[in-house]
């Protein structure tokens, strides 16, 4: 009886059905969202071998960054890749910048944390509360230099993306988006 039970602990473990074929939401061409980096363009679609396991990948390049990123398909819901926005979801953002700024009274480092999460988050609407908010007019006191980085880097996310919803030029976006918060 023990060979028995021997036998059946060293035989191979039976193969288990193919896995479903996951249908990649994205196809070479396509522009999408990474929520920490920004617009980029979906280059191709490949397979690696990883770790002895075939992985299928989208590839995506950030021309502003130079920089090429690889995500699994199994991976692209949970790390908030997404398609552009819709034109609506863009008119909402513009309205947002329109807004009066809503600054809380926490202190800065707080207030920072938050800005970088909305900024993080990807959604066009709260990168649009970033930028209004830290917006300064002419009459307004400067910023502070981690202020303005915030800023900076709010605008220009927001910038690239209404530029690929628009298919206009980046410095078009980024000077459509000042004349709307300079008008405010």
């Amino acid at each position: 009886m023990p060979k028995a039970a021997a036998a059946a602990v060293t035989e191979p473990a039976a193969k288990s059905p193919k896995e479903p074929k996951i249908v990649a939401p994205f196809s070479a061409g396509d522009f999408v969202v990474y929520p920490a980096h920004g617009v980029g363009k979906v280059t191709s679609i490949e397979s690696q071998l990883i770790g002895g396991q075939k992985v299928e990948l989208f590839v995506i390049s950030f021309e502003r960054d130079r920089m090429t990123l690889r995500v699994p398909i199994r991976k692209v819901e949970n790390s908030g890749l997404r398609k552009l926005s819709t034109r609506k979801v863009m008119e909402t953002a513009l309205t947002t910048l329109k807004g009066r700024a809503r600054v809380k009274r926490a202190m800065w480092s707080r207030r920072a944390q938050e800005y970088e999460a909305k900024i993080n988050s990807g959604d066009p609407v709260s990168i649009a509360e970033v930028v209004r908010d830290l917006h300064r007019g002419a009459s307004q006191p400067e910023q502070s230099y981690s202020e303005r980085q915030i800023y900076e880097q709010a605008l220009e996310r927001l910038a690239h993306e209404v530029a690929a919803v628009e298919k206009i030029k980046p410095e078009a976006a980024t000077a459509k988006l000042e004349k709307l918060l300079n008008a405010a």
